[in-house]
């Protein structure tokens, strides 16, 4: 399968939210009032088993999730992207490796979190290389906000887990405060609160992009309280 290979199951203009071919499209805006009801992850259209559920947030094209998913078949995973071209990448990585335990969601992650995913339904939060938002005014726009924090809390079983990666050190330091001052979270790490290396990982575009550009890679980690 090729990314172009990927059609939605509605024209752009009538956008709706729908469960497709390995493909969870969760729009913001719908054309029509949906009538979508979130079957739960062990339905067929999804993963058809009681598996533990591991959700990355910001997957891009899908190399890290794609790689975890090969080598956790015990594991259901799901790809949150908003870009449809990433969107379509991963959808082949689906497919070419015939991955039954991972499926992508086409949406915005803090929106499709707070309207369908299940209170304490995931077992680990991943989030790699979220957009740093570097400029002061353009804050507002980063993925780990208080009301984000908030979603990812009530989604996570007891002692669930949040990993948060990033190149970034202002945005390490905003993740940091963040998840202290919401206080229902408690760091793995000792102060600093992270790591800059994190052995079998995985690895990601990014990651090996920032790392032949010599920055540092900051890992953390958190569990539920």
């Amino acid at each position: 399968m090729k990314p172009e290979d990927l059609v939605p199951p509605y024209p752009r203009h009538d956008q709706r939210t729908a469960i497709c071919d390995r493909v969870w499209y969760v729009p913001v805006r719908e054309s029509v009032p949906s009538d979508f009801i979130f079957p739960g992850w062990s339905h067929p259209d999804l993963f058809g088993n009681d598996n533990p559920v591991y959700v990355e947030y910001c997957s891009g094209n899908g190399a890290w999730i794609a790689d975890r998913a090969l080598c956790y078949p015990e594991f259901n995973w799901v790809a949150v992207e908003r870009k449809f071209d990433r969107v379509r990448k991963l959808w082949s990585k689906v497919h070419n490796l015939k991955l039954k335990n991972l499926i992508v969601l086409c949406g915005e992650a803090h929106h499709a979190t707070k309207k369908y995913f299940p209170d304490s339904s995931v077992e680990h939060i991943y989030i790699n290389f979220p957009d740093p938002w570097p400029k002061r005014r353009h804050e507002d726009n980063r993925l780990i906000q208080p009301a984000f924090l908030q979603e990812s809390w009530r989604t996570l079983h007891p002692a669930g887990k949040m990993t948060f990666v990033t190149d970034d050190s202002p945005y390490s330091t905003w993740f940091i405060r963040a998840m202290h001052k919401d206080g229902r979270f408690v760091s793995q790490y000792p102060e600093p609160y992270y790591r800059t290396d994190l052995e079998n990982y995985g690895t990601s575009y990014f990651e090996e992009l920032w790392r032949t550009k010599g920055r540092v890679i900051y890992y953390h980690s958190y569990h539920k309280q």
